[in-house]
């Protein structure tokens, strides 16, 4: 494993050996830092968020106990959230130039419910048709998945599953909830023996092995992954898989076999709003004419908003989770597909993402010994952000079952 961080601030400020500011407290306040701070501490009071200058001084003046401090740690910061709020969060978390001092999931928490989300502007809707196209798509995979095998390994569960778990029972272990969502796709896509099914991302290919072990199927699963595909192909001769499971490292663009089923777990969000009638000619041309169905489980939103700034730099480039309406009218639709069932899976994502938190937290010694502060905070936030993202509803979970429009193949009720 290695770093994925230079030690610079966005600012171009030093950072010392552990991501910290050279010299944070250099200065004292001056009136103009105070008059800068006061707009952003109106703004927070009500979220009961107090803001702290690098010496101290604090405009904070509610009655209600803060849920928690964030240190401003040098006047660059301060300009720097003024000028890109969404952006300069989380490069100064990352870098230490923002200390929390509080938890870190009620603070996030306690912002997103404050500030409630609204549809973006129209200059904020251009960001979100960024095109991916087949060379952009391999960097933003490598940059996200190819970080190493067993820094996933120490937080996911055994399975290596990188995907929203299912609680049936809100007492499971991560293991027996992602087991469970494994079974609760294949029910909905009522597989049969010997059924041919595609996978667009299959991540280490748990889902793929356990489609073909439970339910008879043969799999084609493709990812642009090399770590991840070199893993799964090792799992699949180890449980003697090989001859019903094929791994393909290689896009989903360039499917174009016919196959009964379709399944895209925890994909689509990465595919891109531009790319999306793409998404949806390789479906129409993957499905059996008469009886093809399948299954997308994505992030989305309620709203048509761009993924957060810093996300895409840091975590995932040209990522965009999209509106239910986008992927029917863009995905689905055109192509003559029918949607049978809509599932909004939320709370299960909210209680995956914390387990994989406390699993990191857990392992911090080993992920320290690989990786530098900044990665690990960089992590932290984002875990962080995103639990409280689905806690509040700023972010959705969706799966969506689909046929084509004639198809009589269908299930008779809603399988759970």
């Amino acid at each position: 494993m290695h770093s994925s961080h230079q030690h610079a601030g966005p600012t171009g400020s030093v950072i010392g050996a552990k991501g910290w500011p050279a010299d944070p407290g250099a200065s004292r306040a001056t009136v103009l830092d105070r008059w800068l701070l006061a707009p952003v501490q109106r703004a927070l009071e009500a979220a009961s968020v107090r803001l702290a200058l690098w010496d101290g001084t604090s405009l904070y003046r509610s009655l209600a106990p803060p849920v928690a401090t964030v240190e401003i740690r040098d006047r660059g910061m301060l300009f720097g959230l003024l000028r890109n709020r969404e952006l300069m969060v989380g490069e100064g978390y990352s870098t230490g130039r923002l200390k929390v001092e509080g938890d870190l999931v009620a603070l996030l928490e306690a912002i997103y419910r404050t500030f409630p989300p609204r549809a973006a502007g129209w200059l904020s809707r251009l960001s979100t048709w960024r095109r991916n196209t087949l060379d952009r798509s391999r960097h933003d995979i490598h940059h996200h998945y190819d970080l190493g095998n067993d820094f996933y390994r120490l937080w996911l569960d055994g399975e290596m599953q990188y995907t929203c778990a299912y609680f049936s029972d809100p007492d499971m272990t991560l293991e027996e909830a992602q087991i469970a969502k494994m079974r609760h796709v294949c029910r909905k896509l009522s597989l049969r023996p010997g059924e041919r099914v595609v996978e667009a991302g299959c991540g280490w290919g748990s889902f793929a092995l356990y489609m073909a072990r439970h339910y008879g199927v043969s799999v084609t699963a493709y990812n642009l992954s090399r770590e991840q595909i070199g893993y799964a192909r090792q799992r699949a001769r180890a449980a003697g898989l090989s001859d019903r499971v094929t791994f393909v490292e290689d896009d989903y663009r360039t499917i174009n076999d016919r196959f009964d089923v379709f399944v895209s777990v925890g994909m689509l969000e990465h595919v891109g709003l531009a790319q999306f009638p793409v998404m949806g000619e390789v479906i129409d041309r993957a499905l059996d004419p008469q009886r093809g169905r399948g299954l997308l489980h994505f992030i989305g939103r309620d709203f048509v908003y761009p993924l957060n700034p810093w996300i895409r730099k840091r975590i995932f480039p040209g990522g965009y989770p999209p509106t239910l309406t986008q992927v029917t009218s863009r995905v689905l639709e055109p192509y003559g597909l029918s949607v049978l069932d809509v599932e909004n899976l939320r709370p299960h994502y909210a209680r995956t993402l914390q387990h994989w938190r406390s699993r990191f937290e857990a392992g911090l010694d080993r992920v320290h010994s690989a990786f530098d502060e900044p990665f690990v905070r960089t992590w932290r936030l984002y875990l962080a952000g995103s639990q409280a993202a689905f806690t509040t509803g700023w972010m959705q979970l969706f799966q969506v079952v689909f046929a084509r429009s004639q198809s009589s193949a269908i299930p008779w009720i809603r399988r759970t």
